[in-house]
């Protein structure tokens, strides 16, 4: 039995590094392992155990603390006609989407070929039908599969090496690996017709290319996701979670899961809480403390999911549907009597001015969505963009000096930004993904932005339940990094929701959780 400590990251798209812990946490791990290894449930998978007949004794760790899993497993191989690995696993039917940013413990290991990732299959038989999403030692990553009980094993090289976040997708009988280093775009495999029957195990799983050796790994960010079904028409109906993840390292904690829609959430300036709304157009104040949401007074005024919490922290700007459109308002952040600020519609709030003085907007006016400045007391709005095609999502820089918006001006939906005044407007990202919503940090140095892959959405389009990124930019300039990867779209960042230390970001991901609604 080897000891396992629990790592994370130190730095920035820099490798793993272990972490220093009390020797309590090692010893308790060790005696998990040690008393429950082939046991009940661990975290979100249902069961574990051993797979194939040349394996040494393998085990699972669930960390809540870290919300890690540390899984050692041996076996000759997972190759040919029969496999050898440790498994944790979940019963499941229907589509899904797994993924987790994976890394073996000891970068050198024993065995060049051991491996690591997910693992779909028919049966917990070692010559069972199967699909994996795998990184080798050596860095080969690959998407394997078994067409039937006992065949030869297949495999898909992916164009990248040395992956650590693995994602696998199954829709029908399609299985899709998408496979990333960590900061990076995914790189895609799919492989069709595989028929592994409705319901199947799904889970992580390590091998170590020697019956005699154990290997080890820690999987983190681990999320298991239901994507919309196909069968229902588009709307905001999936299950939600509200998670809050750290810039430097990438890691996630989910402090709030509901079976239905919430979108949004803002940061407030002292820390305490996040705001955001539900599908009904509720706005909550959701305690970080408790954990807990309550309900913000609006006067009757229902949120469509655009709302802003003015820099001072005493109101919150918010557009709401009318027979006019969707129309601005304001409120104080407690709660009370709403006060419209934009008399025609559709005006989409997105932004306050540092001074609290001005309000930013998207307003389509004349046919076309541009970006508006009014007072934030009401008054005279300003037209700031006039380029044919949407512009969208205006943000004030904490120092004021720049409204940052996304515009489809140059063909795909890029970053911009302009000074107060709309002069001197200047696109800000270069490439051939649509991105949507730059927020910039408190510090005023890095901007967060969501991230739609262009063979899945339209340039002026941001729809809900796709495939998407948080990408991390910083504001003097560069290539932008990829934070998160996850299923998600409309309501996921489009509002500003940076921490006051502009350590973490708050944002929502999304799941069919198996309830219809509220």
């Amino acid at each position: 039995m080897q000891w396992i400590l629990p790592i994370r990251t130190a730095h920035f798209f820099e490798p793993y590094k272990m972490k220093k812990i009390s020797l309590l946490t090692a010893v308790f791990a060790v005696f998990l392992s040690l008393s429950s290894f082939a046991q009940g449930p661990l975290g979100v998978f249902d069961g574990q155990g051993d797979v194939g007949a040349k394996t040494r004794p393998g085990y699972g760790v669930y960390l809540p603390q870290t919300r890690q899993y540390i899984l050692s497993g041996s076996g000759e191989n997972v190759w040919n006609d029969k496999d050898e690995f440790h498994y944790v696993y979940k019963r499941m039917k229907g589509d899904f989407i797994v993924n987790t940013r994976a890394d073996f413990v000891g970068w050198e290991g024993v065995e060049l070929h051991r491996k690591i990732g997910w693992m779909v299959r028919k049966s917990l038989d070692g010559n069972s039908a199967h699909v994996n999403a795998v990184v080798h030692g050596n860095g080969l990553t690959s998407l394997q599969f078994r067409r039937t009980a006992g065949a030869k094993t297949e495999e898909i090289y992916s164009k990248t090496d040395h992956a650590n976040i693995i994602q696998l997708e199954r829709k029908g009988n399609t299985y899709t690996m998408r496979v990333a280093k960590f900061g990076e775009s995914f790189v895609t495999a799919q492989i069709a017709d595989i028929d592994l029957g409705d319901e199947v195990y799904v889970g992580l799983f390590i091998g170590s290319h020697n019956a005699d050796v154990n290997e080890s790994a820690v999987f983190s960010n681990v999320r298991i996701t239901v994507p919309f079904p196909d069968n229902k028409k588009m709307g905001m109906i999936l299950g939600s979670n509200l998670e809050l993840m750290e810039i430097a390292s990438g890691d996630r904690k989910i402090v709030y899961s509901v079976p239905y829609s919430i979108q949004a959430p803002n940061w407030t300036p002292d820390n305490k809480s996040l705001v955001f709304n539900d599908e009904k157009g509720t706005l909550y104040n959701f305690d970080l403390a408790s954990g807990k949401p309550s309900v913000i007074n609006t006067g009757g005024i229902k949120n469509n999911n655009d709302h802003v919490i003015s820099f001072d922290g005493k109101m919150i700007g918010l557009s709401s549907n009318t027979k006019a459109g969707s129309i601005v308002y304001t409120v104080p952040i407690g709660g009370g009597t709403p006060k419209q600020i934009t008399p025609t519609g559709p005006s989409y709030l997105h932004g306050w001015s540092p001074d609290g003085k001005s309000l930013v907007f998207c307003g389509q006016r004349n046919g076309d969505f541009d970006v508006y400045k009014v007072p934030a007391d009401g008054g005279p709005e300003v037209q700031l963009t006039n380029t044919k095609g949407l512009d969208d999502g205006p943000e004030y820089t904490p120092d004021g000096k720049y409204i940052y918006f996304n515009s489809v001006r140059s063909g795909v939906m890029q970053i911009w930004r302009m000074k107060p005044d709309g002069s001197g407007q200047e696109q800000v990202t270069n490439d051939d993904m649509n991105n949507w919503f730059a927020h910039i940090s408190p510090d005023g140095k890095w901007m967060v932005f969501i991230s739609f892959l262009k063979e899945e959405v339209d340039p002026g389009a941001h729809p809900a339940y796709k495939h998407v990124y948080i990408r991390l930019m910083p504001v003097a300039g560069g290539k932008p990094k990829v934070l998160a990867y996850f299923y998600g779209g409309q309501g996921s960042i489009n509002t500003p929701s940076w921490s006051p230390d502009s350590k973490r970001i708050a944002f929502i991901s999304n799941s069919d959780m198996g309830e219809p609604g509220k």
